[in-house]
């Protein structure tokens, strides 16, 4: 199932995505049209399984009532408890940034990414004071049951679904402090969506493609399966330490083709579209503000 938060006429929305068929065109189900029992995007990640069982029902029985081209689609979860990213999580990754004097770590490295940076899938980045605004097209991760010291061999039990973040870095704030979290939390340096793909949809999330394209050009193509600390791991490591809560978000890492790491150093300027993609997923798309 594809979840997703959207504004048509009558504000902000919670909607499943339909795909077209034999006898009906795709499209959005507004959840609070079709009557279904879960209309709230955390609602349904709290209530799990049997909020997707509902929902299935209501959307199968109700044709969509909007075109996706007709509504702006919004970041699929505004308020999470938690943005956590980790970094370097990428062999080639790792060897860039080690190019650029960052050790290699031993450790999972973690930081924040505040809240506040959350933005919709198609809404423009602002680059703010930076001088230095990069991209980084992550697979990210919706925790769904409450994870607390989690095995990697039950982390999949903990989540709820997937989307595609663009893990916009400010690279001449990053370094300001260790943490990285000032150069990694501009207002609208987290754009996410287009929607959550629901964990059931997805059969090995450690074999998707993904992409960062910018102005047409690739600029990252890499596999999950290429990651150094695999989703699994992550869940335990994080959990070990605290409690991973409904709805908390995680970016699990980037591949290389970083514009920092590229000789010389090509930064985002203002007018370019960066597109990220993720296979089985979907994609975001987003303008640098002019």
């Amino acid at each position: 199932m594809k979840l997703v938060r959207f504004i048509a006429d009558n504000g902000p929305r919670t909607g499943v995505v339909v795909a077209a068929g034999e006898n009906a065109n795709g499209g959005i189900v507004d959840l609070l049209q079709a009557k279904a029992e879960y209309t709230d995007i955390m609602e349904i990640i709290n209530a799990g399984q049997p909020a997707l069982e509902s929902l299935n029902s209501a959307a199968a029985d109700c044709p969509p009532h909007y075109r996706l081209e007709d509504v702006t689609l919004l970041a699929p979860i505004v308020k999470p408890g938690k943005f956590l990213a980790i970094g370097m999580n990428y062999k080639k990754h790792q060897q860039e940034a080690a190019r650029l004097g960052v050790q290699e770590q031993t450790k999972q490295v973690w930081f924040n990414k505040q809240t506040s940076c959350i933005t919709g899938p198609y809404a423009d980045i602002d680059p703010g004071v930076t001088e230095k605004l990069d991209y980084e097209v992550e697979l990210g991760v919706v925790i769904g049951k409450p994870a607390k010291g989690v095995s990697k061999e039950h982390a999949r039990e903990h989540i709820f679904g997937y989307f595609v973040v663009n893990d916009v870095s400010a690279r001449d704030w990053q370094f300001h402090t260790p943490t990285f979290t000032m150069g990694k939390s501009f207002d609208t340096h987290g754009p996410m969506g287009p929607w959550i793909v629901t964990a059931d949809e997805i059969d090995d999330p450690q074999n998707l493609g993904l992409r960062c394209i910018v102005n047409g050009e690739v600029r990252q193509s890499n596999n999950t399966s290429q990651m150094v600390h695999d989703i699994d791991s992550q869940i335990e490591y994080l959990s070990t330490a605290f409690t991973l809560e409904s709805g908390d978000l995680i970016a699990t890492g980037t591949p290389e083709g970083v514009g920092v790491a590229m000789e010389p150093a090509v930064f985002l300027q203002p007018g370019d579209v960066v597109r990220c993609e993720i296979d089985a997923i979907g994609a975001i798309e987003n303008k640098v503000k002019i």
